[in-house]
């Protein structure tokens, strides 16, 4: 993201209980759509360790890349993904409003404050038809 902070409507998506791949085409998928610090073909790697694997992405929401319909079909998830969203609640809601359009959205909570709001979301891969 080359722009000035204060122009930008960040969300930080932190993903965990999931596959590298998983993260991977999440976060892809995302790039698509809104600048990030992450490049599209960036790959996670598990960690070595008994300890969960987390993965996390800031987005910027301020100017959508993509078409405002739609778009392809995204590649299918191995299982369940947990997502949590945090930032300006506009922010928040655009970047929910994309991941809608790619995968079945269930909402596990939110936390709102008065200047920010948190999600916690389990994505899951749309059926084929």
């Amino acid at each position: 993201m080359n722009t000035p902070l204060s122009h930008t409507l960040p969300v930080e998506v932190v993903v965990s209980d999931c596959s590298a791949a998983d993260a991977g085409s999440l976060f892809a998928e995302l790039c698509r759509r809104f600048g990030s610090d992450r490049a599209a073909d960036e790959t996670p790697h598990e960690s070595a360790g008994a300890r969960p694997t987390i993965w996390a992405g800031t987005f910027d929401t301020s100017v959508a890349h993509g078409t405002a319909g739609p778009m392809t079909a995204s590649p299918p998830l191995s299982g369940p993904v947990k997502a949590e969203l945090q930032g300006e609640p506009l922010a928040v809601e655009r970047l929910r409003h994309a991941l809608d359009e790619m995968f079945l959205v269930r909402q596990l909570g939110v936390v709102a404050g008065d200047q920010e709001v948190d999600v916690e979301l389990r994505l899951e891969s749309r059926p084929r038809t």
